[in-house]
């Protein structure tokens, strides 16, 4: 189930993936830790179904519109890349991408 996730999650941003897997172990290991105390899993569903809806009303008061120009997309290459490679080679690769979009 976590490799599936890991994968859509990569296929479809193609970003984040370890971060994915992280909160989906942490979801689990707290999972774990209710059935132990004797939590019916339908209760511990329930609550992560109570906490996505919560979390997506936050999004949706918390989210900006921006318009979308040259430097944002550069901010947004430059963030996803400096987390794959190193800064030195990442700014200078931000520019060819942007530029070829």
């Amino acid at each position: 189930m976590i490799g599936r996730a890991a994968t859509a999650q990569d296929e479809i941003v193609g970003d984040g993936t370890t971060t994915n897997v992280l909160f989906i172990g942490e979801l689990m290991r707290q999972a774990e830790r209710y059935l132990g105390e004797g939590v019916h899993p339908r209760i511990i569903v329930d609550g992560f179904e109570l906490g996505k809806s919560e979390c997506l009303k936050f999004l949706e008061t918390f989210k900006m519109q921006k318009e979308i120009s040259r430097d944002l997309l550069l901010e947004v290459a430059r963030t996803s890349l400096n987390t794959k490679i190193a800064p030195a080679l990442a700014n200078p690769l931000c520019d060819i991408i942007v530029d070829a979009v």
